[in-house]
């Protein structure tokens, strides 16, 4: 079954690849029907593991490591809402895309990112869920550069380099991790060791993960990415997507770094002021998509609260972590019904500049209501799905800024409601500027006015429809859905003990009344008398110098790195080229040495030899000459007319004798002639060659002797 569900869409992409070009209309069906069959297959995944009987598989020998899946509770449920997103995207893009190019494309990398995702959430350890999580970064690329207009390009390289970077930071931590732990799985990730290294690796894990969440200060591609996309796209990157990056660090903070104090700490801050940030930007937004967007931006530092939370409350931290899982779920159906309905808003109106679109909304109440319903889920009414996962949180962060006793934690709170109700404002800013002011251009609002029934179609009224049934429906009934849906999710987390609390008490209701009035009062004081002007309409008052792409990260990639890495290397390149010539210099000096000893040596073998060859041709030469004198001599006709028995003679003989082996010791400068012939003479020359002589015969028959020994008889 977890095969299938990995598979499935990549089959299904390959077959829209393939029947794209001839046959458009089947290449829609394929698209749509294969997004319904893995609907079916995640459901019923879904209610296996509800009824207690979770698919688990592995497979292995992949790059030297084992691919493990587990469809549990949360797992199995994510897969489901992923695949129903999908599904409820695939209704729409038919008419969406029907004036765009380069559909098969867009279709083809669709389902290649639905197979992503879908590994993504079933993995069962880091190693397998970096895989899918580069396939599912890769493949939704095209997505944000589908228009290929220079904006567009200009986002996707945005959203690709935050995307490489981060997975490659990651893959960092994760080799890091093993190392010190020889495990990656997610169950093995709470016994790792507590020490210096494993925190940075789990530091390095979670800074990919962070990205592609879009947490502050790794926001930025959200903003930029959005408005650009396609509305369809936009609703998976935004409702999809950015969980992925949660789901990683879900399992990391809830593993490496359970109960700790700092982590928890850092988790806050960064998540409050993802929050407050998103919530800021939404406010001075004038773009439709981009206000929702940023809108993600602030909902994921929701979500972060909720874990840092229940990072700090260690084992107590069921609810907020509840929270946080529940604000996962119903952040994905808002944002699917909300950036379908701005995407029906663009298609017709061809705009997303909210002073071109003023009105456009007036006349129409089926897109009237599910704008309304997806307004009212994120800004926290009671009654919404939005309302009961945020005061889970809000009570989570309450219980530890009790426990803590510290004023720094009820500031905390204090944010929270704060962006909490500019969350509220911007909803209202668009909603009211949709559906209820005037456009001051009569012809754009005749034009609006008169669009009627048609600006949607049968289709796309049922994706926005199916869309927009679960808001109410998990907000009326929080325990029978969501209450479930966390129950089924914190065994993943390792908690236990969730039973809820009372969304409807009058507390928890004064906590909504508050965000709500703040938003109604941000509105009215600051959004229509500052950043509205008749009849101009919405003012861009956000400073440019505070984009942290073109203030902070393109300066310093794109030039500050470079001229710093220009500058070591200019500064290098002498230093390398003196050491080159202090090398060079140093050979030839040792060259030069080596040289003169081996001169030295050269001059001191050869006189050696020389004495050698000396005395072995005095002891040749004894030798010629006890053979000439012996055997080639005549003694008795030498002798004749002497006294042979004198001793005079005798003595006279061996004194010759003895003067001319002296005389051969000395080398001879001019040898004479009659060396070489008469034997009566030695000298170096002869002397040597008859040595040489000798010593290869005894050579060569040694040679014979050893290999007749070696011979098998």
């Amino acid at each position: 079954m977890i095969y299938a569900l990995i598979l499935w869409p990549l089959m299904v992409s390959l077959a829209v690849k393939l029947a794209g070009k001839q046959h458009k209309t089947a290449r829609d069906a394929c698209v749509l029907a294969g997004c319904l069959v893995q609907t079916l297959l995640s459901a019923w995944t879904l209610w296996r593991a509800y009824n207690g009987e979770p698919v688990v598989s592995s497979l292995p020998g992949i790059c030297g490591m084992t691919l493990t899946f587990r469809a549990d509770g949360f797992r199995s449920l994510y897969v489901f809402v992923a695949s129903f997103m999908w599904l409820e995207t695939a209704l729409l893009s038919r008419q969406y895309f029907a004036h765009y190019h380069n559909r098969t494309r867009y279709y083809f990398f669709n389902l290649l990112t639905l197979c992503g995702v879908t590994g993504m959430f079933l993995a069962d350890d880091l190693f397998t869920a970096f895989i899918f999580f580069e396939i599912m970064s890769m493949a939704s690329y095209p997505w944000v550069a589908h228009e290929e207009t220079p904006e567009a390009m200009r986002a996707a390289a945005t959203y690709l380099g935050v995307a490489v970077l981060g997975g490659m930071v990651t893959l960092m931590g994760m080799l890091l991790l093993y190392r010190q732990t020889g495990s990656l799985a997610y169950e093995a990730l709470g016994g790792a060791p507590h020490s210096l290294k494993v925190y940075t690796a789990g530091g390095l894990i979670l800074f990919g993960f962070f990205a592609k969440a879009g947490a502050f200060p790794l926001h930025i591609w959200l903003p930029k990415a959005h408005p650009v996309a396609p509305a369809p796209a936009s609703a998976l990157l935004s409702g999809m997507l950015t969980k992925a990056g949660v789901l990683g660090i879900l399992a990391v903070s809830f593993g490496i770094f359970r109960g700790s104090y700092v982590y928890g700490c850092i988790l806050l801050f960064i998540a409050l002021v993802t929050m407050l940030l998103g919530a800021v930007l939404g406010v001075f937004s004038g773009n439709l998509k981009r206000t929702l967007a940023c809108s993600s931006m602030s909902q994921i530092g929701y979500i972060l609260t909720g874990v840092a939370a229940a990072v700090l409350l260690k084992d107590e931290g069921a609810l907020p972590a509840a929270g946080a899982v529940t604000h996962m779920l119903n952040h994905s159906v808002l944002k699917l019904l909300l950036f379908m309905t701005a995407g029906a808003v663009y298609m017709n109106a061809h705009t997303l500049d909210l002073n071109r679109l003023r009105g456009y909304g007036r006349k129409k109440p089926f897109l009237h209501a599910c704008w309304l319903l997806g307004a009212l889920g994120l800004a926290g009414v009671p009654g919404f799905n939005g309302y009961a996962s945020k005061t889970m949180i809000h009570e989570g962060l309450v219980e530890w800024v009790n426990e803590s006793g510290s004023f720094a934690f009820r500031l905390c709170e204090w944010v929270f409601l704060f962006a909490a109700g500019l969350t509220a404002a911007y909803m209202l800013k668009t909603y009211i500027c949709l559906f209820w002011q005037k456009n001051p251009d009569e012809t754009l609002s005749q034009k609006y006015d008169s669009e009627g029934r048609g600006y949607l179609s049968v289709r796309s009224r049922i994706a926005l429809a199916v869309s927009a049934l679960p808001i109410p429906a998990l907000g009326l009934w929080p325990d029978r859905f969501l209450g479930r849906a966390a129950r089924m999710s914190l065994p993943f987390l390792g908690l236990e003990g969730f039973h809820g609390i009372e969304l409807f008490s009058l507390e928890n209701l004064k906590g909504g009344l508050i965000t709500l009035t703040i938003g109604t009062l941000v509105y009215l004081l600051f959004v229509r008398k500052k950043l509205y002007k008749t009849p101009e309409g919405y003012l861009d008052r956000w400073p440019a110098k505070l984009d942290l792409e073109e203030s902070l990260y393109r300066p310093l990639f794109c030039r500050l790195l470079p001229d710093m890495l220009y500058a070591v290397c200019a500064f290098l390149a002498p230093l390398g080229d003196c050491a080159a010539k202090a090398f060079a210099r140093a050979l030839q000096a040792a060259a030069g040495f080596i040289e003169g000893l081996g001169d030295l040596a050269a001059r001191a073998g050869a006189a050696l030899l020389a004495l050698a060859s000396r005395l072995l041709d005095g002891v040749t030469d004894g030798l010629v000459l006890i053979v000439k004198e012996s055997a080639f001599v005549d003694h008795a006709s030498d002798m004749r007319g002497e006294d042979a028995g004198g001793a005079d003679m005798r003595l006279r003989k061996i004194g010759l004798r003895h003067q001319r082996r002296l005389s051969r010791l000395r080398p001879h400068v001019r040898p004479d002639p009659r060396e070489v012939t008469d034997l009566r003479y030695g000298s170096y020359f002869t002397n040597t060659v008859t040595f040489g002589l000798i010593v290869c015969t005894l050579g060569i028959v040694f040679a014979f002797v050893y290999v007749f020994l070696r011979m098998e008889m």
